[in-house]
Parts: C-alpha cells; sequence; structure tokens
C-alpha cells in the first residue's frame, strides 16, 4: 500500500456519540483528528481487541478539554474491514463511561456489516 490511503468509514453510532461529546468538549474534532490521521496512512494505532472475532482495535486519545492525558481521554473503538478499509464503530470519553465488553463490541460490528 505505498501510494494508497486507507478508506475511513463511520458508523451512524459513531457520529452520534462523537456530535454527544462535541457538545461538551470543544475540540474533540482535533483531538482525534491524529489517529484519523493514522488509520488513512496505513497504521494501526491501540490495541487489538480480543474476543471479538473480528480484527477491531480500541485507540486512545487526550482529552485537550479535561487536561487528563490519554488515559483520561477518549476510547475510540474501530475495526479493520481489509487493508484498505476501516470502520470506526464507537468513540466515548473514559470519564463518561467504562469499557464496552467484547461481545457488545462484536454486536455492532454484526450491525454494520
Amino acid at each position: 500500500m505505498p501510494n494508497s490511503q486507507r478508506i475511513i468509514l463511520f458508523t451512524s453510532r459513531f457520529n452520534r456519540d462523537l456530535r454527544q461529546l462535541a457538545k461538551r468538549y470543544r475540540r474533540i474534532r482535533s483531538d482525534i483528528t491524529p489517529i484519523i490521521e493514522q488509520l488513512q496512512a496505513g497504521e494501526t494505532p491501540g490495541d487489538q481487541i480480543a474476543g471479538t472475532g473480528y480484527v477491531a482495535f480500541k485507540a486512545r486519545a487526550a482529552n485537550s478539554d479535561a487536561q487528563r492525558g490519554k488515559s483520561g481521554g477518549y476510547r475510540i473503538i474501530y475495526q479493520l474491514k481489509d487493508q484498505e478499509v476501516v470502520l470506526l464503530l464507537v468513540i466515548y470519553s473514559k470519564s463518561d463511561q467504562e469499557d464496552i465488553s467484547p461481545a457488545e463490541i462484536a454486536l455492532l460490528i454484526d450491525q454494520n456489516l
């Protein structure tokens, strides 16, 4: 994939979550832009999530509005559909929500096949 970029797709859930978070965290879009750029460049930031039955990852992004760094920032769950397509499933603030279970992630992926 030397000269091609990945296609990034957004689920309706991701867009809805992003809109809701943007009401409280005005800089969220600029906070998550580096992760989206990494994905477009062919990188796979974050840790792979075991137990979903799919190639899914959880990436962390700092929340510059909350000044807590990555650990208290955002979590972005995404699926590598293949080498050229990435599906962004969910975004949430770690301070608002606990981790999403692998079963819930698998269900989200199944709903977006």
